[in-house]
């Protein structure tokens, strides 16, 4: 019950979007819910996570999760900083023994990784992530690991369709405000006063 992209080479690199299905929890928080926060049980959560980790054959890894924070943080995890609380919502890892995870609903879920396997990338990106760039931060990190940005590969996960993220005008004019090119990732419909912003275009045209 994961999503990958079958058009992209990842062959040592294990990764998934998974959807809700799959889990154990019950009710308002059916199934596999992953979020400790989200007043679900436990023991229950903690057993999903096991469910995604296993499906992916990543049993054997240090699984690391974010406190996310919908900001442009973007933090490196090694064994220092594998067990502290980190408020972020990037995390970079070139250690092998360590999987990164990040929780979406409307947002979305990013990996990237270079052709040398070297690192893995995990980025939680909302409209606050895309208006405060943590994309362009997250491959200013990479580029002070010293790896080049031509090598670099971007996966976008499942998140919000432009046709369903309906947006007022002061939403509009704080983008258009943080850069002019922004404007062709909005779809103004004048006959019904109503705006659509194109999450996944601004993050594709960041990414370039």
């Amino acid at each position: 019950n994961y999503f990958i992209a079958e058009n992209i080479l990842a062959k040592k690199i294990t990764y998934g979007f998974f959807s809700k299905k799959g889990g154990c929890s019950k009710n308002n928080y059916y199934s596999l819910n992953c979020s400790n926060t989200s007043g679900d049980e436990k023991k229950i959560v903690k057993k999903n996570i096991q469910i995604a980790q296993n499906r992916l054959g990543l049993e054997d890894c240090d699984l690391k999760l974010i406190k996310q924070i919908h900001s442009n943080k973007v933090e490196i995890i090694d064994k220092n900083n594998l067990n502290k609380t980190i408020e972020a919502d990037g995390s970079i890892t070139k250690d092998k023994k360590i999987a990164l995870a990040i929780l979406t609903a409307d947002c979305a879920p990013i990996f990237i990784f270079d052709s040398d396997y070297s690192f893995v990338c995990s980025l939680h990106i909302g409209w606050k992530g895309c208006l405060t760039n943590i994309i362009n931060t997250a491959v200013y990190k990479i580029i002070q690991m010293h790896i080049p940005t031509q090598n670099l590969i971007a996966i976008i996960g499942p998140c919000l369709n432009k046709k369903n993220f309906e947006v007022d005008e002061n939403f509009y004019d704080i983008f258009i405000n943080k850069d002019s090119h922004y404007k062709n990732y909005f779809l103004k419909k004048s006959k019904q006063q109503k705006i659509y912003f194109d999450i996944r275009g601004l993050i594709n045209f960041q990414l370039q």
